[in-house]
């Protein structure tokens, strides 16, 4: 059949229904008018489609900063209603296309890894400093039984790491638990801080002994980080007590010093927060993984003013027997 019999030919019917289903919300305009908002826009901003329209995109979009990036073209990011937006925009003579994608989880993931690496950093700082320590030591000629010591005060540093990149895997919360008595985790930090304490020509003290249940390098860590702030927070010479009580089935522990008084306790435990006296650098994560690796086991983790200095405190499971 010819052309002539046929008729002219009719364009094909387009077919968008395609972009109702993108996640993104989709808004094109034409000359400042809305020309089509997609199924994720309509419920972006609350305006059916057919009603958007022919209408001012700034009816619809209701911000200036969209109604400007679609006049310029770009990308940006904006906070509504408890969400994080981004937008980018483009546009070809008086046409103009607008998407935007909620980014809202991506960025909480991104949060959650710069809060992991953070803590990763803090964790591995005291190890790597003891086993640095180790190799210094051992570059000097020291009698067979000294140097042994200081291989073997290496390679429990060495482990410890080993265990620190296992964890990477599992979390953060305490795995290995076992039952021990506070005395082996104090002697092991002492050791660890015996550097800083010269320095600061303070005075550590412990209290009375218990059997816990606990991760030991957890235990531990939580213990150097307290003891690690009473130094650098508190007067120089001064002593440190670690005092030991019981409390029902509960174990607590409390690292008191002589700094000055603490207005805010309870934000110090929050991630990246330091007091109001605190100088040089810092993360902010001490006392935040503290509270993270206690509530681990099941305890509290808290900070009060005791006497003429503050106590940081925290509790973990006992263990009869001793004490």
């Amino acid at each position: 059949m010819s052309a002539d019999l046929m008729g002219a030919a009719e364009p094909a019917p387009t077919n968008d229904a395609w972009v109702d289903a993108l996640p993104q919300a989709v808004l094109l305009s034409e000359a400042g008018l809305v020309t089509r908002v997609n199924a994720a826009a309509a419920r972006l901003w609350g305006v059916p489609q057919d009603r958007a329209l022919g209408r001012p995109v700034l009816e619809i979009v209701r911000r200036h900063t969209l109604e400007a990036l679609l006049d310029r073209g770009g990308e940006l990011e904006l906070e509504a209603g408890g969400r994080t937006l981004r937008c980018t925009a483009t546009r070809h003579a008086n046409s103009s296309a607008l998407i935007v994608e909620d980014i809202t989880e991506h960025r909480r993931r991104e949060a959650e890894l710069r809060e992991a690496t953070a803590v990763l950093s803090h964790e591995f700082r005291t190890p790597v400093a003891a086993l640095r320590g180790v190799l210094e030591a051992l570059e000097y000629d020291m009698p067979a039984d000294l140097a042994q010591n200081f291989v073997k005060q290496g390679l429990q540093e060495t482990e410890r790491l080993a265990r620190l990149v296992e964890d990477l895997a599992v979390g953060f919360r305490p795995t290995r638990a076992r039952t021990l008595p506070l005395s082996e985790a104090f002697t092991r930090a002492e050791r660890l801080l015996s550097t800083e304490l010269g320095t600061r020509q303070a005075q550590l003290s412990f209290g009375q002994d218990h059997l816990v249940r606990a991760d030991p390098d957890k235990l531990l860590q939580v213990l150097l980080n307290l003891i690690e702030n009473a130094l650098k927070y508190g007067p120089p010479a001064q002593p440190i007590r670690v005092q030991t009580s019981l409390r029902g089935t509960w174990v607590e522990v409390r690292v008191l010093d002589q700094g000055a008084p603490i207005p805010d306790t309870d934000s110090l435990f929050r991630a990246h927060t330091r007091g109001q006296q605190a100088t040089g650098q810092g993360s902010g994560m001490g006392l935040y993984i503290v509270r993270s690796i206690v509530h681990g086991w099941g305890g509290q983790a808290w900070a009060e003013r005791q006497e003429d200095g503050n106590a940081f405190c925290f509790t973990l499971p006992g263990v009869a027997g001793l004490g």
